[in-house]
């Protein structure tokens, strides 16, 4: 008889799906052969947490798009129950090496902790969440370049918590790529004989439900979809203001991550040209229903594909944008300080206990 399959379960909040919810996701299917996602409801984030950016809808369709993920429990307890694990056949719970404190400043994870049902992995550093919130309530013109140049005596935490951020969960480190770490996102497939192979390209900034809804439209066209990625100054050419939000090695874990995606072009140039084409060998070139921005030279960027009748534009029904987003963050920006205040006192607090526990 063939030996059970381990189930694994994680949970989360999942708002802003980032990749380093991905990264996470990965490791703890690392873990097992099936991985089961719980995630919180709005109700739940609010009473625990502070307002999601989110709503519950979108949080959950974000994370069925990710690549790792085989089920997902829609409105799950905010404290870990070994009641939900049983449930789904989950021989235990997975968690990154932060802090995740309940309204009442206890461990999110102590039940299952206790049933020595619980393993942890290890977080992503340099993005989360609170982070994010915090460069779209900060962000300066030159916060991405910032980023790209990789200098390791500035942080990201500096452009999203002021100088008095003292935890190390939500003060942040900045975020390094690593060779290694798009070799574990990316699944190395190459398209098979015969398959049809689409190609679609933009900014894929903040990546979200809007883009989900999108990519599967597109995946629905061909069988092997590769999505060429700008660099972040022609992403500022067309975008403008503060834009892109995330550097182009983030946007690229975050759109490798999702399911309907085969491939990533780094740095795909603006202009589909012959080369672009043939290399590739692409049947079809998808766009949105987003204006296009004509190339530096004033030419249509997609004029090569059209003169070879494979062009054509797909509507995904969604209608969220990364601009959407910011305004979201913008128009609530007291309650999302707010909400990064208290989440980092309840962090320095359930450390400064432990640590007094521990001496």
């Amino acid at each position: 008889m063939p030996s059970q399959k381990i189930r694994v379960w994680a949970d989360g909040c999942f708002d802003m799906v980032h990749f380093g919810h991905a990264n996470a996701l990965r490791q703890a299917k690392a873990l097992g052969d099936e991985l089961v996602v719980g995630v919180h409801s709005d109700e739940e984030i609010k009473k625990h947490k502070g307002p999601p950016v989110f709503t519950e809808a979108e949080r959950y369709r974000m994370v069925k798009a990710i690549k790792w993920v085989d089920e997902v429990v829609e409105d799950a307890p905010y404290t870990t129950q070994l009641a939900s694990l049983d449930e789904h056949n989950c021989d235990f719970c997975v968690h990154g090496d932060d802090v995740t404190c309940t309204s009442d400043g206890k461990d999110a994870y102590h039940l299952v902790k206790a049933a020595k049902r619980y393993k942890e992995i290890k977080r992503t550093h340099g993005v989360s969440t609170t982070e994010l919130v915090g460069r779209m309530l900060l962000a300066t013109k030159d916060h991405f370049t910032r980023n790209q140049e990789f200098k390791n005596d500035e942080t990201l935490g500096e452009l999203s918590q002021d100088s008095a951020a003292r935890s190390p969960y939500t003060g942040t480190t900045q975020f390094l790529p690593t060779t290694n770490k798009i070799i574990q996102f990316s699944e190395g497939k190459e398209p098979n004989p015969g398959d049809k192979i689409i190609y679609v390209a933009g900014a894929f900034d903040l990546f979200h439900v809007g883009h989900v809804d999108f990519l599967e439209k597109v995946s629905q066209e061909g069988d092997f979809i590769i999505v060429g990625l700008h660099v972040d100054s022609v992403v500022n050419r067309y975008k403008g203001h503060n834009y892109p939000i995330m550097n182009l090695h983030e946007r690229v874990l975050s759109v490798l991550a999702c399911r309907y995606v085969s491939e990533v072009v780094i740095g795909a140039p603006y202009s589909v040209d012959k080369a672009l084409m043939d290399h590739f060998k692409i049947d079809l070139v998808l766009h949105g229903n987003t204006p296009v921005m004509p190339a530096e030279d004033g030419s249509d960027p997609y004029a090569y594909p059209k003169s070879l009748g494979k062009f054509k534009q797909i509507n995904s029904d969604n209608k969220l944008t990364t601009s959407m987003i910011v305004e979201r963050i913008i128009e609530n920006r007291q309650q999302f300080m707010k909400r990064n205040e208290k989440k980092e006192k309840k962090e320095l607090d359930y450390i400064e206990k432990n640590s007094s526990l521990k001496a």
